[in-house]
């Protein structure tokens, strides 16, 4: 009886040791039919099932547009203008030089290129670029049935889309709908409006080096413009002239005689990008547009162009003019180089609600809220104050608060002399809160050397200023040497607002799909990067900047609380005041360019800033606090009052000292005739404490010129001396600005001249003011005299009489007091404190 044969037959008998396990050609045969079987009931299936769609609304409003806060129109990217055309209008090679450069097969193909698909499928598979296969009608069916896809079944969907339409549309209708709804760059849909975009006449009187050109850049319009990259234009240009020669759609002579054609440049940012939108436009499109340096950008610049997406920005539109407002309020004699930045963000989300980058995208395209780096003078300081908080310094810790300080070897080896601004002595032992309030360079440069630079440059990143910003790690961070974008200083403010919470700053709150499917929303999400104790003490300091330092304008915003510093870089190139409220961190910054000529295109270097407005210099606290305030009542009005972490200072702990001994006393060596920062060196190697006090004079800048004790007195240690120094410049008499005083009655002017060391000299005159009101001044208000000088202030002895005054009845009222003030009461005068 013969052996019943098994299906599955391995090892099979009686082959050889690897002919054994290869299969039968039953099994290759079975399993080859089954595949086939399979694959093409799946296809049946698929085609039986899909059906050709409408074209899409969408085809026509494919215009991405950018949305304030509020919901309302900002602006558009790409704004489409397109212009339909028949095809029978255009000569046979324009839609040819298209077909040969994207689709060689158009002519013939069933709608899809299998092979060109299968090649693709295995260049994907094997090589980390990606490669497509779309024929022109997979295009056409993209553009106006379905929408952009990259996944396969959508690809397999198409394919089908596609083979249907080849059988029912007639190829030549394909390749118009393909033509009209092409995107060419420069905001253009269509072949129509891009011929006469990029040579000024219509598609129909195209050439064929024209129309060879517009075909090359098809696969990357924006980045392949012959304006932007002339190279990869005219390469292109050559592949696309030499296809349509092969391919039989030019003749040889036409080939020999084509050259690369003549195109009119991309045009500049027009009005429609001009003053606050061109800015704020340029951010979005920045945010999130996927770039070498962005590589976490949601869109190429083609998608973000050509989606038709719906951005909606964090942006509010008050806040904002709020900000233009506070720029355009810069004094008409400032410098025209000065230029104002103004950054405010949510603490909570890291969303900008304002932002103040220049006066006019059009006319001036960087952005120097975002775009430009000044150096941060004073606003570091509180980096290094979370630093030493952070590392168990507590802010009743004492510093030395005199001027010059000399540390040693501070200075690439060299002795590091360091002042006050202004040469101010506030002591030998100041608490943080003190030299926080008062921005003492010498307890700062002190309490830095305390914990290390390293600890100011880590704070300071942390809290938000970028990596690649170049903070050196040497004692003079604290004093803000390095160079910031003013966006990141405000990020790294919003951190400290926020309790110690780090978020992601950004400008875009979603992106949604025509349909209203949001396919993006900005990072709103936080990372705790401080301990709250060591902000909430920092956040107190910082109060006091307000309370009782150069911050003292922002006081306007009582009883809301308020932290913020200011900022002075070195010879006044920089000018800050950065501060919070728990609900919006805003700073403002100014600086004055050393060359500024828009026309031209140049705009750089760092110049100190021409006083203005009446301020002696500019410093954080004249304009920058000025400005900060007014826009923060601006944008906090109907905001709730919000308190900060209350501050708990910590308990005093008592250890028992032993009995000093009694110090010796040392001789004081004569110091006068020395420079400052010798003397001082001299006399704290002693054991000395040192103050200093400038006086103006004909000795050399820095020179002491007297001591407080004479020379030879023996004094112990840790005694206070005193040192006059010479600052260089003649004696002055002190100035005053004649005060505004117009308007008031006359001896409520005469008080406040003389509150100002100034004499009031009264003469009278006829006016139509109110009898005895000041009407003039001479000097003029606002005018600079010495401390002592006779002010005439004219007042008002009412309208002049023409004819002789009626008799009138004798009054029973008591009589004035000669200055307007009826009764004779003290009316209007000021109290007397």
């Amino acid at each position: 009886m013969a052996r019943r044969r098994r299906f599955w037959n391995y090892p099979r008998p009686n082959k050889g040791p690897v002919q054994r396990w290869l299969p039968s050609w039953r099994i290759v045969v079975g399993t080859g039919l089954t595949g086939v079987s399979l694959a093409a009931g799946l296809f049946v299936a698929a085609w039986s099932t899909t059906t050709i769609p409408d074209n899409m609304d969408s085809i026509n409003q494919e215009a991405t547009t950018v949305y304030w806060a509020n919901g309302k129109v900002m602006g558009t990217f790409a704004e489409q203008k397109r212009e339909k055309i028949d095809i029978e209008n255009l000569p046979e090679y324009v839609g040819n030089a298209v077909v040969a450069s994207e689709d060689d097969t158009f002519w013939t193909n069933s709608g899809v290129d299998f092979f060109g698909m299968g090649r693709a499928v295995l260049h994907n598979l094997t090589s980390d670029s990606t490669q497509g296969a779309s024929t022109l009608t997979q295009q056409y069916v993209e553009r106006t049935r379905l929408d952009t896809t990259k996944s396969y079944a959508g690809k397999a969907r198409e394919a089908i889309i596609a083979m249907k339409i080849a059988q029912t549309v007639p190829k030549e209708e394909v390749l118009e709908g393909y033509l009209n709804t092409i995107y060419w760059g420069r905001g253009m849909y269509g072949i129509q409006t891009a011929s006469q975009e990029y040579f000024g006449k219509d598609a129909k009187d195209l050439t064929p080096s024209e129309a060879a050109m517009l075909s090359g850049i098809i696969p990357s319009p924006t980045n392949w413009d012959p304006s932007v990259n002339l190279e990869q234009a005219e390469r292109r240009w050559k592949r696309s002239i030499d296809h349509m020669y092969e391919q039989g759609y030019i003749t040889a002579a036409e080939h020999k005689e084509a050259a690369f054609p003549e195109f009119k440049e991309k045009k500049e940012a027009t009005n429609s990008q001009g003053g606050q939108k061109g800015y704020l436009l340029a951010a979005v499109k920045k945010e999130l547009t996927r770039t070498e340096s962005n590589p976490d950008g949601k869109y190429s610049a083609e998608e973000l162009e050509t989606r038709g997406l719906r951005i909606t920005t964090t942006i509010e539109p008050k806040l904002q003019r709020a900000a233009v407002d506070i720029a355009k309020s810069l004094p008409d004699d400032a410098d025209k180089k000065v230029r104002m930045s103004l950054v405010s963000i949510d603490p909570e989300t890291g969303a900008v609600k304002a932002m103040y980058g220049g006066p006019d995208y059009v006319k001036q395209s960087l952005n120097t809220a975002t775009q430009d780096v000044v150096q941060a003078g004073s606003t570091f300081k509180p980096f290094t104050l979370i630093g030493a908080l952070e590392e168990g310094v507590t802010l009743d810790e004492r510093f030395d608060g005199n001027s010059p300080k000399v540390f040693p070897k501070a200075n690439n080896g060299e002795d590091w002399s360091v002042p006050n601004f202004g040469g101010e002595d506030l002591g030998s032992s100041i608490d943080l809160v003190t030299a926080t309030a008062h921005s003492v360079n010498t307890a700062y440069v002190e309490l830095n050397q305390k914990i290390g630079p390293e600890k100011t440059t880590d704070v300071a990143h942390r809290a938000g200023i970028r990596e690649s910003s170049d903070i050196p790690n040497g004692l003079s961070n604290v004093l803000g040497t390095a160079s910031v974008y003013p966006i990141d200083l405000a990020g790294a403010y919003a951190t400290m607002a926020s309790g110690g919470y780090r978020t992601t700053t950004h400008i875009v709150q979603k992106v949604e799909n025509l349909d209203g499917t949001v396919v993006y929303e900005g990072p709103t999400a936080q990372e705790k990067v401080f301990d709250a104790e060591a902000i909430t003490a920092a956040t107190y300091a910082m109060t006091q900047v307000v309370e009782e330092g150069s911050g003292r304008t922002a006081q306007e915003l009582a009883p809301r609380p308020v932290a913020g510093k200011t900022g002075t870089s070195n010879d006044n190139r920089s000018a800050w005041f950065a501060g919070f409220v728990p609900q919006l961190a805003t700073v403002v910054g100014l600086r004055q360019y050393e060359t500024l000529d828009l026309e031209a295109g140049k705009m750089g270097g760092q110049d100190q800033i021409d006083t203005f407005g009446g301020y002696r210099e500019i410093t954080g606290g004249s304009w920058p606090a000025r400005a900060w305030t007014d826009f923060m009542k601006v944008a906090l009005d109907g905001v709730d009052i919000e308190e900060f972490p209350e501050y708990v200072a910590p308990e005093p702990t008592f250890t028992p000292s032993p009995t000093p001994e009694t110090p010796e006393a040392v001789e004081l060596p004569n110091v006068v005739g020395m420079d400052v920062a010798r003397a001082t060196q001299e006399l704290q190697a002693l054991g000395l404490q040192v103050r200093t006090r400038p006086q103006n004079g004909d000795e050399p800048k820095g020179r002491v010129v007297e001591m407080s004790m004479a020379a030879g007195e023996m004094v112990p240690p840790e005694s206070t001396i005193t040192l006059v120094v010479s600052t260089g410049q003649p004696e002055q008499p002190e100035q005053v600005v004649v005060p505004e005083v117009r308007g008031m009655p006359r001896t409520t002017a005469e008080q406040i001249l003389q509150g100002d060391t100034l004499r009031a000299n009264v003469v009278e005159e006829f006016s139509d003011e109110p009898v005895g009101n000041v009407i003039a001044t001479n000097p003029g208000v606002g005018s600079s005299v010495e401390v002592g000088s006779t002010v005439t202030i004219v007042v008002s002895k009412g309208p002049e009489e023409t004819e002789p005054p009626e008799t009138e009845e004798p009054s029973t009222e008591p009589p004035g007091d000669g200055n307007g003030n009826g009764g004779g009461n003290g009316g209007g005068i000021l109290g007397g404190d």
